[in-house]
């Protein structure tokens, strides 16, 4: 028999750490359209070319080079823009730095696979944790010269690393290869051309505490006026005193308007980002800014009111409304998504479940609500997974992280915690002991159903299994009502009752009645396992 894996406590996911929301430049006038293009390409040009100089530093930056990057850029743009495209050039280094780290130990994992994978038999079967040997000498002899590219690539991407070099591609890498599949894509080299010197514009500025409305760069007014400092060699565009440019338009901000107001009327630090949308052809404009992270709400005082258990799937989340005593209560909902299409499609898509889920959080007046702590990292691997595309997939389009993110900072502003709890043998165990429980003529419970419901008991303590066996001496309520629930580590709970010597009617052989091993029927104190034995008067 396998040994369980150990399972990880429950634990209340941390608020989120930072605020960001966008509005439209609604009504720009042709020349604001010109100023914020000429702009956005000039300072892009030199956030092109000081990203490179940052990539060829490498680990010899310090702050030396920076300081001499910024002098430069000074002059052809300003103290405060220099500022911000030196910092956005470290923060792109660091972060493809952080990628190509995870890039090895994905190689590191793979080539152990199939390291492990080539030593065993061909065909031998594997195990629920672990792959078995190839299927056949031909697909042995092809992942044994698919073991020499993944070292190859390894002894590279480790060479780089530790030379300080990373690949870095300024308007993301996906669009740069479109440029080679246009019409699958269904675009034109204009319309791409566009599209990619859009992504490359720079037109962000990191907030100032301390300075007039928080941000000297891109200025946001009460009222709503924006009015960007304009670099040097395009000053002479300017319509305000001291080389700024005021937009004809207005922004609300009408999320969160009172907390962005508050900040740039105490002239606290708020970050804004322009950007345009080719696809619509329109501009918007994001701020975004720091908020101390909430004090974490103990768990106790979370599950106060019960606690709502999350199955997250590839097209839906599964979720039912448990009580204290972790009990289901009333029928479980699904909130359904489609993550097929474009970024800005998908992310909508997950944003309205989680809409939804969260209006009926509120109605059911719980404080909490229970998700998986899932990672597909390591699931989602070819040599893992092998030949099972379909499954690899479907765990791929889990947006786990995205929705956990998202859930977290749409729940802060309700009052709802989010439990973290850990995912091991949830969908298995809900299925073996809830799902047929719970299915009624009315109600068909599914395997995610059934999996919510193990959620929600592990995000509040209980075990998932629903009660231990019957009282030992009578099948009644004379010893009372069973209420005390098994331990992870009581051993045979699962199975059926022993078998009890004795006279049979019917003739049913002893311990195999037709109730012998139904879950349902043992752990209901009103019926009995088996057929009620008649006791013959003499």
């Amino acid at each position: 028999m396998a040994e369980l894996r150990p399972i990880a406590p429950a634990f209340v996911v941390s608020g989120p750490s930072g605020v960001a929301v966008r509005d439209r430049l609604k009504h720009l006038t042709p020349e604001d359209d010109e100023v914020l293009r000429l702009v956005g390409a000039h300072l892009g040009a030199l956030a092109s070319g000081d990203l490179k100089t940052r990539c060829a530093d490498g680990l010899g930056h310090c702050a030396d080079t920076w300081a001499a990057r910024k002098r430069e850029l000074t002059v052809l743009s300003s103290a405060r823009w220099a500022g911000a495209i030196t910092k956005a050039s470290h923060d792109q280094w660091a972060l493809a730095r952080r990628c190509q780290a995870d890039h090895i130990r994905d190689l590191e994992a793979a080539i152990a696979t199939i390291t492990r994978r080539l030593s065993l038999p061909v065909g031998k079967k594997g195990t629920r944790t672990e792959p078995g040997g190839y299927r056949s000498a031909r697909e042995w002899f092809a992942k044994s010269r698919r073991l020499g590219v993944l070292t190859d690539r390894l002894q590279q991407r480790r060479a780089d690393q530790q030379a300080g070099r990373v690949r870095v591609v300024r308007g993301g890498k996906q669009l740069a290869r479109t440029r080679h599949h246009l019409e699958a894509a269904g675009l034109t080299e204009a319309e791409w051309r566009q599209s990619w010197e859009a992504e490359r514009w720079f037109l962000a500025a990191d907030g100032e505490s301390g300075k007039r409305y928080a941000n000297e760069t891109i200025r946001v007014t009460p009222d709503g006026r924006v009015s960007i400092r304009l670099p040097a060699p395009l000053a002479h565009h300017a319509n305000a005193p001291h080389g700024r440019y005021v937009l004809a338009c207005r922004v609300a901000f009408a999320h969160r308007r009172s907390e962005w107001a508050d900040r740039i009327e105490a002239n606290r630090a708020v970050a804004y980002r322009v950007h345009l949308d080719v696809a619509r052809g329109r501009w918007y404009i994001t701020a975004s800014w720091q908020i101390p992270p909430a004090p974490a709400v103990p768990l106790s005082a979370a599950l106060a009111h019960g606690v709502i258990g999350v199955d997250t799937n590839a097209d839906h989340l599964a979720a039912w409304h448990l009580d204290v005593h972790g009990n289901p209560i009333g029928n479980p909902r699904r909130f359904t998504y489609d993550l097929s299409g474009n970024a800005e499609h998908r992310d909508a898509q997950i944003r309205h479940a989680l809409t939804r889920l969260l209006h009926w959080a509120r109605t059911c007046g719980v404080k909490a609500i229970a998700i998986e702590d899932l990672d597909f990292s390591m699931e989602k691997t070819r040599e893992k997974h092998g030949r099972r595309k379909r499954f690899r997939r479907l765990i791929s389009g889990i947006p786990t992280g995205r929705l956990r993110a998202r859930l977290t900072s749409m729940a802060d502003q309700t009052g709802i915690a989010i439990i973290a709890a850990d995912p091991a043998y949830t969908s298995r165990w809900g299925a073996q002991h809830w799902q047929k429980p719970l299915t009624t003529k009315t109600c068909t419970t599914t395997r995610h159903d059934a999996a919510a419901v193990a959620i929600g008991r592990r995000a509040q303590g209980h075990p998932i299994r629903r009660r231990t066996a019957p009282p030992p001496a009578h099948r009644s309520d004379e010893q009372g009502h069973r209420t005390v629930q098994a331990g992870p580590d009581a051993r045979g709970r699962e199975g059926p009752r022993p078998r009890i010597p004795g006279p049979r009617t019917r003739s049913v052989p002893p311990g195999g009645g037709a109730n012998a091993g139904d879950q349902n029927a043992q752990h209901r104190s009103e019926r009995s396992a088996e057929h009620v034995q008649l006791t013959l008067s003499p």
